[in-house]
């Protein structure tokens, strides 16, 4: 046989063993067991040998987030946003007006002080936002009345205020500084709502303090950002106000929100974002000591700089070519600490507090870090010239309904 006729030849067996393999192995395996006499009948009789059991042998299990959750879930309630809705009744047909209380949402949240007869919980602001009422359920299952201390939503956090008699367990908070990238972190809370109540998830924390943009119940960006811890743990709809915690069992975060898919609808997983447990304490203590929020406002209107033509920076703002970054002055409030401090429309602020403005959302970003009553540095572009000044900080955000 010439060279070539061998080839084709062992080709073709191989072909055949593969097609064997791939669909004929049944034929050829019930071939081979009726040639050797082996006997394939089902057996007849009785089923009685077919029973099971189950082992006594018990496996320790036990880990460190075990530890932590059985330290923590006791603290952790589902929070019941209720809404007032009009009864289509008898009643409504007889004229009679008539109302009722329905669950419009559900979030987490966790008990974090007792004093006296008051327990208190923090959860997320957007998960009480607009009720008319609100319930919590605690781990044990019973439901009690609760009502808000104060909300704040430019960090997403809200503070209740429930019956404390028979609250046995709250959380403490560990410093959100000493996490590590990589460390274990766990969610506890009610992902789809209180059915799933005290649900634990595992993951790690994937950054300490990832910068990210907020956005409002209606869905558009605030202007504001927000430093957040960013972890893999599964959080879902439901989570929302509940507890991140580490080993030990301490909550170094509140779970916030997720990203569900990126600007061009890429479904996304593993991304998930909770505010750090210091920034909590502080605005927690502030909201129980006066019910809300006040932060600094320099009382202007403004624009990005990168909004405006470059023909326009030459031959209205005067800028030099250097300046790229800053806001650009477009209204002042009358007796506002921008106008006692000589700002005016067209000025150009490069520098607040010392910072650098890199876009709009870093001058709230710096003021929100300053306390009312304080002074702080600013440099601006007049005409084209640098000018430097300072600024007191005299009035906030609920006196001068205005960018800032």
């Amino acid at each position: 046989m010439k060279k070539s006729d061998r080839f084709v030849l062992k080709t073709g067996l191989i072909a055949l063993v593969a097609g064997l393999l791939g669909g004929g192995i049944a034929y050829g395996g019930a071939s081979l067991l009726q040639s050797t006499g082996v006997d394939v009948a089902v057996p007849a009789g009785s089923n009685a040998g077919g029973t099971a059991s189950t082992s006594n042998l018990k496996v320790n299990v036990q880990s460190q987030s075990e530890k932590a959750y059985q330290a923590v879930k006791n603290s952790v309630v589902s929070v019941i946003n209720l809404k007032s809705t009009s009864s289509d009744s008898f009643d409504s047909m007889l004229g009679k007006s008539s109302s009722k209380l329905e669950a419009n949402s559900e979030g987490s949240g966790v008990i974090y002080k007792k004093s006296g007869n008051a327990a208190y919980i923090v959860t997320n602001n957007h998960v009480v936002s607009g009720a008319s009422a609100i319930q919590v359920l605690l781990s044990n299952g019973k439901q009690l009345e609760a009502k808000v201390v104060g909300t704040d939503s430019v960090t997403d956090l809200a503070v209740l205020k429930i019956n404390g008699s028979m609250i046995k367990s709250v959380a403490s908070f560990g410093n959100s500084d000493n996490i590590k990238v990589g460390e274990t972190s766990l969610a506890i809370g009610s992902p789809l709502g209180s059915a799933y109540a005290s649900s634990l998830t595992q993951g790690i924390i994937s950054a300490k303090k990832r910068e990210v943009p907020l956005t409002g119940s209606n869905g558009q960006a605030t202007g504001n950002t927000a430093t957040v811890i960013q972890t893999d743990t599964a959080i879902n709809p439901g989570n929302s106000g509940g507890p991140l915690i580490n080993l030990a069992g301490q909550v170094i975060g509140i779970n916030s929100m997720k990203l569900a898919s990126d600007s061009e609808g890429t479904s996304v997983e593993g991304i998930g974002f909770a505010i750090p447990s210091n920034e909590v304490v502080k605005i927690i203590n502030q909201l129980v000591k006066s019910g809300k929020i006040e932060r600094p406002a320099l009382g202007i209107q403004y624009v990005d700089l990168t909004n405006i033509a470059v023909s326009q920076q030459k031959s209205i703002l005067k800028l030099p070519s250097s300046v790229e970054n800053g806001v650009v002055v477009y209204t002042v409030t009358k007796n506002s600490p921008a106008e006692n401090a000589g700002l005016k429309k067209y000025d150009v602020i490069v520098e607040l507090a010392g910072k650098k403005i890199s876009s709009q959302d870093e001058v709230k970003n710096i003021l929100y870090s300053q306390k009312l009553g304080s002074t702080v540095s600013v440099k601006y572009y007049r005409d084209g010239k640098l000018k430097t000044g300072t600024i007191k900080l005299t009035e906030s955000t609920s006196q001068l309904k205005i960018n800032q």
